[in-house]
């Protein structure tokens, strides 16, 4: 696959979807207010945060990879990773709900978006394992 039609791949636009999400939602809920920053985390809830939004940015890479890779083991190597940063990022919303945050529906819409995003993964990731290379 190349780099030019990674938009016409729903994963990676579900990715996408994620990514965009995650970073308004560990926005909204950081008391660091320039966490897209990179600067210095004060609180739990800001490295919650930035760990959010850095899950959801390694997902997107990883699927960028996986499609774009010829490597077998590469491909299940970021399949895997894919796997473990969607669970972080549900563990990232528990945390953040038993930090005190409010504003659960946030919560709760992000959930929904990993559950989409997870279903078109698992079809996806179906795919490689059904081709031969």
């Amino acid at each position: 696959m190349e780099r030019s039609s990674l938009n016409s791949l729903g994963v990676y636009r579900k990715s996408l979807a994620l990514r965009d999400l995650s970073e308004a939602v560990a926005s909204y809920f950081s008391y660091n207010k320039e966490i897209l920053s990179l600067r210095k985390i004060d609180s739990f809830r800001d490295d919650i945060s930035q760990s959010l939004k850095n899950d959801a940015l390694l997902i997107t890479r990883e699927v960028e990879q996986a499609a774009l890779s010829n490597s077998y083991s590469v491909r299940m190597r970021s399949l895997n990773y894919i796997n473990i940063m969607t669970r972080n990022i549900l563990a990232y919303c528990n945390g953040l709900e038993r930090d005190g945050v409010k504003e659960k529906e946030y919560l709760n819409l992000l959930r929904k978006e990993i559950k989409i995003f997870r279903t078109s993964f698992k079809k996806w990731r179906r795919s490689f394992h059904n081709r031969n290379d």
